[in-house]
């Protein structure tokens, strides 16, 4: 059986999200919708960072096994996700990089909902680390979607 990269696996639940959020700013309200997929969606990274995190031996967690899983799901984003990557600094207190083309934002832009992209993948990347150890922050100033050239991913781990 074959796995889905991550980027497969986000264009599925993408799909099944449209309908939903519209059924939901339809009832709700746009600012409402947003509020709700935006928790739901910190949530659910959260939960799978939980379940990689104690998939570690003993459930211990680092800076280095956090590269190392980021390279680890790097690899499973799959060639199509269209992901350039530089990685500035990479050492047991910080993780830098940057992202100059992102395949995310084409693809919901496609879906016609390149308006939820900062929720359906930005808003992804802050609850994960911390998901996976709440001692890794994200500091993020510019994303593509904001109509940056780069998304800046500057982790740093706090003891």
């Amino acid at each position: 059986m074959n796995e889905l990269s991550n980027f497969e696996l986000r264009a599925v639940q993408a799909q099944v999200i449209k309908p939903i959020y519209d059924e939901m700013v339809a009832e709700l309200g746009k600012e409402k919708a947003r509020l709700i997929l935006e928790k739901a969606i910190q949530n659910a990274a959260v939960e799978e960072a939980g379940v990689l995190a104690a998939q570690e031996p003993n459930g211990e967690t680092s800076m280095n096994s956090f590269i190392l899983l980021y390279n680890k799901r790097y690899k499973n984003w799959g060639a199509d996700c269209g992901l350039d990557v530089k990685i500035l600094r990479s050492d047991d207190k910080h993780f830098d990089f940057d992202v100059t083309r992102c395949g995310y934002v084409e693809l919901y832009e496609k879906m016609g909902l390149g308006h939820l992209t900062e929720l359906l993948a930005c808003n992804r990347d802050g609850a994960f680390c911390t998901g996976y150890d709440p001692h890794i922050k994200l500091d993020r100033v510019e994303t593509i979607p904001q109509g940056s050239n780069r998304c800046t991913f500057r982790y740093r781990y706090e003891d």
